[in-house]
């Protein structure tokens, strides 16, 4: 019997200020390559076109982020964790969320 992804967070807000805040999280049947967690995500940050901040993970790629145009690797622990580091890059931009 194959098994199917299952949404877990699907959100995206327009903020007032043109910048834009996305989160799509998947729980997976298995992990992707690369991953050591059955979670496929990207989470967005933006503003006029342009990304901030994002963190997600590729197969093949695994976990990482992307700040002011620069990437790294992340260490994923937990859904709670991730959105809570989001968050916190978010902040570090010098956004108020």
């Amino acid at each position: 019997m194959k098994r199917s992804a299952t949404l877990v967070i699907d959100r995206k807000e327009n903020r007032t200020d043109g910048s834009i805040l996305q989160a799509v999280v998947w729980l997976l049947p298995i992990p992707l390559k690369g991953s050591l967690h059955r979670y496929k995500y990207r989470l967005y940050y933006g503003k006029e076109g342009e990304c901030l901040v994002r963190y997600d993970n590729e197969q093949g790629k695994g976990d990482h982020r992307h700040i002011a145009g620069s990437e790294e690797p992340y260490q994923f622990v937990d859904i709670p964790t991730l959105l809570h580091d989001f968050r916190q890059s978010i902040r570090d931009t010098g956004a108020d969320i």
